[in-house]
């Protein structure tokens, strides 16, 4: 889908193909995924895959990686992620309907590490994920985009199961370019600037040296109303009452820093290679207003009937007396009452109103780090034998951060300005690989050699959790009176949480590939791997093609793959805060080993298997190329979260009897379980048409995919009915564009029309607030001049015409003006201008 049609590229070796590549050659645009032979077009593959020049892919209308692959790839899907704990620093994306960890990345062709983030709140399809960030890889920094839409695990090890995108960075010795980015929503908000720069350099006369740094920063965005109950609040004379109380929108970006070396260094029979990356970013957003009449555990314990008052002093006979916020019809009491009471208690009796008369919504950020470096050495043995030696290291790194919050147990005893350090996450992971490939002679192909490769890979991945301050995770004195513990909406990692988890696993594989005719070839790929910590799974791919005519071909996989549980969701535990059954409600994702999560029938994690079928038709005459893919994709014992399971009072006595003080404030529990199947079932259709037209090169371009999953198997105890129906219904069935890129000597112009098709969202999670919306479509369009001397100006607009999705019916609850997991997002329409220079 290289919407430029072709594209002269370098024929690059950038996974451990074993074949060699002529340097500097003029091909159609190529793709090394799919298959560890020599790189094939999207035309001659016999799997589906995307691919798109990086160029083109640096010039599309945002500047966040996953927006830009959002708008190019119709079964990748990502939404603006407002008020979901982590999940707003790293936001999770699907593709093909599964959630982000079922997508193995790539950067030129090795292996990207994971993110440090567990998706908790992901809103059905992305529950308990835990997938890379591939936002931090600066989009100046790519040569091409490949997507490859097939399962891949025979070929490329554990997560491969809806597809693999790899990134291929640029490989110059001389030039450069600097760019700035500036864009605004038509709301006015939302302000985002981005510079980058980019360099080549050369290593004697054999090498090269590209670097690229970016910088962004992104204001906050608000598509809020004033929720009902701060409404009510207010009208009641209680001061401080923020309009809105709660914001919905795009969080806070501040200083998004990445950097990208990229390195290679040519001999007489070997060559040396590598790549790394540095980045980080610091990202605030809101979370949920805290009323100040019925927030439990800080302000009331019994729906907002009384005033929730701890006792300072236990050991005099002093009785802090009963405060009614309602009058017996459930009307709020008016402040001047209720404050003049609260200025009477006794000195000893204490309660938040006094702090908070207006409630509180806490803010909470995450600063990341995230780097990685990638060294390797290939060359050629004897006759032909093709070997690839490389080591790597990625590392990201989060710390979490609470503002304008309390740790309620702690009475008066607040941290200063109550800002919160609850900890962070870290993840680790390290590996090496071997690689050799061959092509052998044999008689019985008639079509050319068998092409054979084979290789070895060891990891080693580790999931760490730091403690948090003590005040974020402190059982302070007021406990035993009902007031919460720890940093209210994010509970700090307590030392007993906190620690380091790891495994490793070694693998083998092979694959080959071989035209038996000029008109068909197959390939097979087997792969074994064996885990530390639950043993070996083997998987195996079949791949074939057929060219009826040198213009049509039928192409078809089969393959089987699986998922390895990371340590992460087999570890990790956070107490946060859910909107549950209308109320907001401190819930424990758990462990699965953790003894709270075992009282509840939690057991350790296992392996998701799948089995992938495809296929497709290719159709590619002179200016028009066209395919069209069918796949199924049957997945076992998919790894997500549980239910949500009610902590009793007699659960809670128990478990607090047994050990678990943490059990004291904690009303509901979840754990990450293996407790379902799905069917996800598509088509995928892409085509383009090239030609000379309006006075200049005119390219016309579309795709579009329909996709469905469906639950096959479930535990209705664990995989609720409306987890079912959001892993069913959320993601649009239908995705896709049509677009038209118009080229001259300086003038470009481009557009692009997107349609989304209707979605369901469970509003807040809460199980009893759907949303059904319609379908959409959107409008983008940019206009541009490149001129001579190297300077080049870009200015356009996303969602030109300021599509929203419809009023939210249920806003008042929490002030969301939209449905906040909208496809095409909720900000509405963003115009911006690219002025660069390229020298």
């Amino acid at each position: 889908m290289a919407l430029a049609g072709t594209t002269t590229v370098y024929a690059q070796e950038t996974t451990p193909a074993p074949a060699p590549q002529e340097e500097a050659t003029t091909l159609d645009t190529v793709s090394v995924l799919g298959s560890r032979t020599k790189p094939r077009t999207e035309a001659s593959s016999a799997v589906p895959i995307d691919i798109f020049d990086g160029e083109k892919f640096q010039n599309e209308p945002s500047v966040d990686m996953l927006d830009k692959m959002r708008t190019l790839v119709p079964s990748f899907v990502v939404s603006t992620i407002p008020i979901d704990d982590a999940a707003s620093l790293v936001r999770p994306a699907t593709l093909r309907g599964l959630p982000p960890d079922n997508t193995l990345v790539l950067v030129n062709g090795k292996r990207r590490h994971r993110a440090a983030v567990i998706t908790f709140l992901g809103h059905g399809v992305a529950d308990g994920a835990q997938g890379p960030d591939i936002s931090v890889i600066p989009s100046m920094a790519l040569e091409q985009v490949e997507v490859l839409r097939d399962g891949a695990a025979a070929q490329y090890g554990s997560d491969a199961i809806a597809g693999v995108i790899n990134f291929g960075l640029k490989r110059s010795d001389h030039g450069g370019a600097a760019e700035a980015f500036f864009g605004q929503f038509y709301e006015g908000d939302g302000f985002t600037q981005q510079y980058g720069v980019q360099q080549g350099l050369p290593v004697t006369e054999n090498g090269f040296l590209t670097l690229t740094a970016e910088w962004r920063s992104a204001d906050a965005t608000s598509r809020s109303v004033q929720r009902d109950d701060a409404a009510a609040v207010a009208a009641a004379g209680y001061p401080g009452v923020r309009d809105p109380a709660q914001i919905w929108g795009s969080p806070e970006t501040h200083e998004d820093m990445k950097f990208v070396a990229n390195f290679g260094l040519s001999g007489e029979n070997i060559d040396f290679y590598g790549f790394g990356n540095y980045a980080k970013r610091d990202v605030e957003g809101g979370f949920y207003y805290r009323n100040p009449t019925t927030r439990s555990g800080v302000f009331s314990n019994d729906g907002g009937n009384t005033l929730l008052i701890g006792d300072l002093d236990t050991s005099n006979a002093v009785t802090c007396p009963t405060i009614a916020l309602r009058d017996g019809a459930g009307n709020l009491i008016d402040y001047a009452t209720v404050s003049a009471q609260v200025g009477a208690l006794p000195a000893e009796c204490f309660t938040f109103l006094s702090q908070f008369p207006g409630g509180f919504t806490p803010q909470f950020g995450g600063r990341m780090e995230d780097s990685s470096l990638v060294l390797g050495v290939k060359g050629v043995w004897g006759d032909g034998w093709h070997w690839d030696l490389s080591g790597s290291y990625g590392r990201n790194d989060i710390k979490f951060y609470m503002l304008n919050t309390i740790n309620a147990s702690m009475g008066p005893e607040q941290p200063g300005s109550n800002e919160f350090a609850p900890g962070g996450n870290r993840q680790t992971e390290t590996s090496f690989n071997f690689d050799v490939g061959h092509d052998i002679e044999t008689g019985f192909t008639h079509g050319g050699p068998i092409a054979l490769a084979m290789g070895a890979e060891w990891r080693d991945e580790e999931f760490e959790i730091s403690a948090g301050d003590y005040s974020s995770y402190a059982i302070g004195p007021l406990v035993d009176q009902g007031f919460s513990l720890g940093s209210n909406g994010f509970n700090g990692f307590n030392p007993r949480t906190a620690g380091a988890h790891s495994r490793d696993n070694w693998a083998v594989y092979v694959d080959a590939e071989a035209p038996f005719t000029e008109q068909f070839r197959m390939s097979a790929a087997v792969r074994y791997e064996d885990f530390s910590d639950f043993g070996g799974t083997t998987n195996w791919k079949l791949t074939g093609r057929y060219d009826f005519t040198e213009t049509f071909a039928l192409r078809g996989a089969i393959s089987t793959g699986f998922r390895a549980p990371t340590p992460g969701q087999a570890n990790a535990e956070q107490v946060t805060t859910s909107f549950i059954n209308g109320q907001l409600r401190d819930t424990a994702v758990l462990a699965p080993t953790n003894a709270i999560a075992a009282f509840y029938g939690a057991e350790p994690l296992t392996p998701e298997e799948s089995t992938n079928y495809s296929l497709g038709l290719v159709w590619n005459s002179g200016p028009w190329l066209a395919t069209a893919d069918w796949y199924l994709i049957k997945t076992e014992d998919r790894i997500a979260l549980s239910n949500f399971f009610t902590v009793s009072d007699a659960d809670r006595a128990a478990l607090v009897a047994a050990g678990h003080p943490e059990a004291a404030s904690i009303s509901e529990v979840q754990f990450f379980v293996n407790d379902f199947d799905t069917k996800t079932s598509g088509l995928d259709v892409v085509g383009s048409y090239t030609g000379d037209h309006f006075g200049g090169h005119t390219t016309y371009s579309l795709a579009a995919n329909w996709n469905h999953t469906e639950v096959t198997d479930r535990t209705e105890a664990i995989i609720s009915d409306m987890r079912v129906k959001k892993l069913e219904e959320s993601l649009p069935a239908y995705r896709g564009y049509i677009g038209v890129d118009h080229q001259r000597e300086v003038f470009h112009a481009n557009a692009r029309l997107n349609w989304y098709g209707g979605f369901f969202e469970d509003h807040l999670d809460d199980g009893g607030l759907p949303i059904d919306e319609g379908s959409a479509v959107t409008v983008d369009a940019e206009i541009g001049w490149k001129f001579a001397s190297g300077l080049y100006v870009n200015v356009g607009a996303q969602n030109l015409f300021d599509k929203v999705p419809s009023d939210n019916p249920w806003g008042g609850i929490a002030g969301a003006k939209y449905p906040v997991h909208s496809p095409y997002g909720f900000n509405g329409g963003f115009y911006y201008t690219r002025v660069g220079f390229k020298w």
